[in-house]
């Protein structure tokens, strides 16, 4: 197959280079976004030899080609050019629903910024600590040195929005970040607070202080966009490298200052005061709504669609009401339910897995019992949706906030220390009654409790043999879990290539520790530029392809980190690869890494485990040949 001339034939097919907004690439597909859908050919393209099959989804045109998507990507890049970056038409992600722009923009742009969150909140944290064992004194320097580096991502806010916002509206990340400097200038910041009346040009400007701010620079970097493409369109080529960012500066700041910064402003304010009426008005209803409903949002990766009104409420008082309280009593009623099934069930299978992840549910991971138990039982899931909900309550009437962006449960306990000491006191109790709630209403609802199943030690059995000396060996290739974690069926992922065997059979584990290990003696085909995929080949010919989470290409490497490379010989139990989950988790990605035999159609069967907790090097799949 010639994948250079499949390239050329797929740009054909999809319109032309002109209708390519953006073009990238994960371990086995293309992903394509256009200015006009309607001029791509789908069913041609199904019908194209070398393409497995057509995924259009999440604002993107996937095309599977499998693991020769490299040089097929090359081929279509080198004849595109840069024609993509500089177009003024607008793509079919910007045509779509109002909402589903918002939504867009805020996963953009808040994306890179929650580590940042993290850690400047975990520090507040870890100070408020400190200061209650009276190892800090508040008038010391020590403590002033910890709080402004902890103040620090909040206070500097808008400077990190402005690289995010920059990324999703397609200009420069530095000349965005620019504007943001001037509103957070030492001389405005001083005109402000000594409430000085400034005019520019004879316009009168409002006076407005943009520290912990998150509206004003997302508008302005909007409105920087659009004057980088008039001075890129108008600008003299032969001046353009000094003239472009003298145009991009003299308008777009005054213009941030003088209208955008205000609006903006007036809006963080309004979205600032609604958290406020709702909270004074009933405390309870969004940490209720939250407890119940989170594990929707979770399913339906919209889980910190609510984060800037949870920034703006942490950027202005130093806490939030939002997000945090109502996520504590739904991740602890979440594994308490599973703990509940753990406890109750005679399958001895289910009773392992739902322990196992029961424990990370309660510590604040909640996928492991969320998929694996509670949303394959039925029963469980609506018991910790009441649980949650119950908890929610308590949370609202006690005026429960968090101090940072963690995942709430026992291992996030810190995230509720801060200046009120019965806040954690108000935490540790929410704990409590999301627990005993979502426990008892899991044991009440009840669940079908599956038969044992005992073909896994069947199928280890038949594949010993003895050979002429009488000593036991193996028959059929073996592929041990390269992840610690939870196994699901391949099945039950939630995206079709990998759910309908296209690329082919195996199974998938939701990882509970950020690290791939090799699952037998072989060698390393490839690593994918984004790290989030690895490609092996086993001493007795296994292809085998291991995934790391959904879509994760889009992460662009960021929270991957490859410590092997092409060609490298590798044993069975080497450390391949390490990534960080709760980094995937926070940007909206699905971290359920499919395990795939890519020559599946070499052998008569592959027999995956297809339930339970699995440690690295334990027999996760089992190949007949």
């Amino acid at each position: 197959m010639d994948y250079k001339a499949l390239g050329y034939e797929l740009l054909e097919l999809v319109g032309g280079k002109e209708n390519i907004s953006k073009l990238t690439h994960c371990a086995t597909r293309l992903r394509f976004e256009f200015y006009d859908k309607a001029q791509v050919d789908v069913k041609k393209i199904e019908n194209t030899p070398g393409v497995i099959s057509v995924v259009d989804k999440g604002g993107q045109f996937q095309v599977v080609i499998g693991n020769e998507v490299q040089t097929t990507f090359r081929a279509i890049k080198s004849e595109m050019g840069e024609n993509t970056s500089s177009s003024d038409k607008k793509t079919e992600t910007e045509k779509g629903s109002v909402i589903n722009r918002i939504i867009s923009v805020i996963s953009t742009t808040f994306t890179p910024v929650i580590p940042a969150l993290i850690g400047g909140g975990m520090m507040k944290a870890v100070l408020s600590i400190l200061v209650l064992l009276n190892l800090v004194n508040t008038s010391g320097s020590t403590y002033e040195i910890i709080n402004f580096i902890s103040d620090a991502p909040f206070y500097f806010m808008p400077v990190l929005l402005a690289y995010g916002a920059a990324i999703k509206f397609n200009c420069s990340p530095i000349l965005a970040m620019t504007m943001a400097c001037a509103l957070l200038h030492p001389s405005w910041s001083g005109f402000v607070a000594a409430g000085e009346t400034m005019r520019f040009f004879g316009i009168p400007v409002i006076m407005v202080d943009y520290s912990y701010s998150v509206i004003p620079i997302i508008l302005g970097v909007w409105i920087l966009s659009y004057v980088e493409k008039f001075a890129e369109k108008y600008s003299p080529s032969i001046v353009k490298f000094f003239v472009k960012p003298l145009i991009i500066m003299f308008v777009s700041i005054p213009i941030a200052l003088l209208v955008v910064g205000p609006l903006g402003n007036l809006l963080n304010d309004l979205v600032q005061a609604g958290a406020d009426f709702i909270n004074g008005k009933a405390s309870w209803l969004i940490p209720m709504l939250m407890g119940a409903f989170q594990p929707f949002l979770v399913l339906t990766g919209t889980a910190w669609a609510m984060t800037p009104i949870a920034t703006v409420q942490i950027a202005n008082a130093g806490f939030e009401t939002v997000n945090g309280p109502g996520m504590l009593a739904s991740n602890i009623a979440q594994g308490a339910a599973a703990l509940a099934v753990a406890v109750k069930t005679k399958n001895k299978q289910l009773k392992q897995l739902a322990s196992s992840s029961g424990f990370t549910g309660v510590m604040g991971i909640t996928e492991p019992c969320l998929y694996g138990v509670n949303l394959k039982l039925k029963r469980p899931f609506i018991a910790s949706m009441i649980g949650g909900g119950i908890g929610g309550i308590y949370a609202g009437l006690s005026g429960l906030v968090r101090y940072s962006f963690v995942s709430p449960g026992l291992a996030a306990i810190p995230a509720f220390i801060g200046e009120n000491p019965m806040n954690v006191v108000h935490a540790l109790i929410t704990i409590v009654i999301s627990f005993v709630a979502g426990f008892a209403a899991s044991w009440i609802l009840g669940f079908d409790d599956p038969e044992e199943e005992n073909t896994e030690k069947d199928q280890v059995e038949d594949k010993i043999v003895e050979d002429k000396t009488g000593e036991k060996t193996e028959k059929e290739p073996v592929v041990y879990s390269p992840l610690n974690g939870t196994v699901i069926p391949l099945e039950e992922v939630n995206d079709e290539v990998f759910s309908n065997g296209i690329l082919g059979k195996g199974a998938a584990v939701i990882p509970e520790e950020g690290c791939v290990y090799a699952p037998f003696d072989g060698k390393i085909v490839s690593v994918f530029d984004t790290k989030h995929a690895i490609c092996l080949t086993s001493e007795d010919g296994v292809e085998l392809l291991i995934h790391i989470g959904i879509d994760t290409v889009n992460l662009e490497g960021k929270p991957f980190h490859a410590l092997k490379q092409a060609g490298d010989i590798i044993k069975k139990g080497e450390r391949l690869l390490e990534f960080d989950i709760e980094e995937i988790k926070e940007a909206g990605y699905d971290i359920v890494t499919p395990v795939l035999v890519g020559n599946s159609d070499k052998y008569k069967e592959i027999i995956p485990k297809e339930h339970g907790v699995v440690k690295a090097e334990e027999e996760l799949m089992h190949i007949m040949a």
